[in-house]
């Protein structure tokens, strides 16, 4: 096993920044899912994601495929509910995005969008669901769009602090956009049209980590 890096990666700061948003908004995220769910949506997000933390400095750097795997693993165990499948399948898809490259540090932007696809295909499948659902795809999808556009641009003038912003305005827009959308996934499906009316915790928790990312970007390690 690698030792942890010094200086850390981007990818490294992505993750550990979920990882502690999940955490810091636990309350919020669990409200959010009471309103038509279980109410144990930021509850069983925290509880894995403290794990992630809590484990931080074991995990196997040696690649960034190793190091994501890890990840994939604390969440699917740790993470109870739908939550764990759904946000293990991400990780494991976005390891095997990138299984070929060495280094963590030598990952680029193409890489980035990549490991966002595989992540969303992976949770297309493992939850039965697309965009249109009620969703955190709702968010996930069209962020991914946008990053992707942002860092493909004409002008080749991208910076990942770019695209960071550009995630966090679009994901924050879509996940509001499932105010007045019903579930027709998950737990929230059972309660029909009382999920109108309130957005998708889901959705809303990949809005509040894009927007921590790009809000603590400039000052990463």
């Amino acid at each position: 096993m690698s030792s942890p890096s010094t200086a850390g990666s981007d990818l490294e700061f992505v993750v550990r920044t979920i990882a502690r948003t999940a955490v810091d908004n636990e309350r919020q995220f669990s409200d959010l899912d009471a309103v038509a769910g279980d109410g144990d949506f930021g509850y069983s997000l925290a509880r894995g994601f403290e794990i992630v933390l809590a484990d931080w400095d074991t995990f196997d750097r040696s690649s960034p495929a190793e190091f994501l795997k890890r990840v994939a693993m604390v969440i699917s165990k740790r993470v109870g509910g739908t939550s764990g499948p759904l946000w293990g399948t991400a990780f494991l898809r976005a390891a095997m995005a990138v299984k070929d490259r060495p280094d963590l540090a030598g990952l680029n932007g193409e890489d980035a969008v990549a490991m966002l696809r595989a992540a969303t295909e992976g949770i297309k499948v493992r939850g039965r669901s697309d965009v249109g659902d009620k969703t955190l795809l709702d968010a996930l999808v069209p962020m991914t769009d946008a990053v992707e556009k942002e860092l493909g641009g004409a002008d080749g003038g991208a910076t990942g602090a770019g695209a960071a912003r550009v995630a966090a305005t679009t994901a924050r827009a879509a996940a509001d956009a499932t105010t007045p959308m019903q579930a027709m996934r998950g737990r929230q499906s059972y309660t029909g049209e009382r999920s109108i009316g309130s957005p998708d915790p889901g959705a809303v928790a990949v809005a509040v980590m894009a927007e921590r990312i790009a809000d603590t970007w400039d000052a990463r390690d």
